[in-house]
């Protein structure tokens, strides 16, 4: 998977020191009640659409960008379902990352689910009562919809 520009300049100045990033993520849900999903290139697990979001970019217009360069699908966001953080990441080249993560429930407006970069090895719809094993974070992020909450989600401590 590229890395963002921005991140290369940065890490430059900094190495693999620790950094603080925006992302965002969909929770895209169509009028069946189907889930869109990605397999990751990276170790090959089932989650919901994530991204980093560019500097300056709003965290919806980042997450319906992430959507369609994955998937292929197009997407609206329909509201924020939480506001979360994915605790410290040491990916595979040693860079240290933590994501302030804005999560929105989205719904699809057109396209078709495609691996459509390299970030994927597989796209698709998935019923909600019939996911595959997701991440602890997106299994929350699943419940909470479930549970009707209205309310957008934050840790409170």
């Amino acid at each position: 998977m590229p890395i963002p520009e921005f991140i290369v300049d940065i890490r430059k100045k900094i190495g693999h020191d620790l950094l603080w990033l925006p992302g965002s993520t969909g929770l895209v849900v169509d009028g069946e009640q189907r889930v869109l999903l990605v397999r990751r290139a990276d170790n090959l697990q089932w989650t919901l659409v994530t991204g980093c979001l560019d500097p300056g970019e709003q965290p919806a217009v980042g997450i319906v960008r992430e959507i369609l360069e994955e998937t292929g699908v197009t997407a609206r966001a329909e509201r924020v379902l939480a506001v979360d953080t994915t605790g410290r990441l040491t990916h595979a080249n040693d860079d240290e990352t933590v994501f302030l993560d804005v999560v929105f429930v989205c719904t699809p407006t057109g396209g078709t689910a495609r691996v459509n970069d390299d970030e994927s090895v597989d796209v698709g719809w998935f019923p909600i009562a019939e996911l595959p094993e997701l991440p602890p974070r997106h299994q929350k992020y699943v419940k909470q919809y479930l549970d009707g909450g209205e309310k957008t989600w934050f840790a409170e401590a």
